[in-house]
């Protein structure tokens, strides 16, 4: 588990600290992060819909900003569970650009053992980082 849960940052909402050695590996450990918040068991998640997912920002963080609450609009829009897989970030001269696989099912509460709501992505504390060891991130969602 690419992640841990930080209780320290926000008491009403939910927070974690991610990392992985490349990008696409610290995206996708956020994102577990995230949809872990909201269910008890990634694994869970079955397949059932499967397509493909292209955002662009202007920079990293905002990428990931966007991946997120991508991942929030669909989880309320369509009412998925969605995991994020093949991930593959290009960089411009001006943006960046994400090109991943995106996989999931419906919310079923027979089925997924429902944790708290996420109804937002907060830039308070949101921040990601390259170091030695590869990216971290923090972030913060409203729950």
């Amino acid at each position: 588990m690419p992640y841990r849960y930080r209780e320290d940052i926000a008491i009403a909402d939910a927070a974690f600290d991610a990392w992985g050695e490349s990008l696409e590996e610290l995206f996708v450990a956020v994102c577990d992060a995230a949809v872990n918040v909201m269910i008890e068991n990634l694994e869970d998640i079955e397949a059932l819909k499967n397509f493909p997912l292209h955002l662009k920002s202007t920079n990293i963080e905002m990428l990931l900003f966007s991946l997120l609450e991508e991942i929030i609009f669909l989880k309320d829009a369509e009412t998925l569970l969605l995991r994020v897989s093949n991930i593959d970030i290009t960089h411009g001269e001006s943006s960046v650009s994400l090109d991943a696989k995106v996989y999931g099912e419906k919310i079923d509460s027979g089925k997924h053992n429902l944790n708290v709501d996420v109804k937002a992505v907060t830039l308070h504390r949101f921040k990601v980082e390259q170091n030695t060891d590869g990216w971290n991130a923090t972030v913060v969602l409203d729950i």
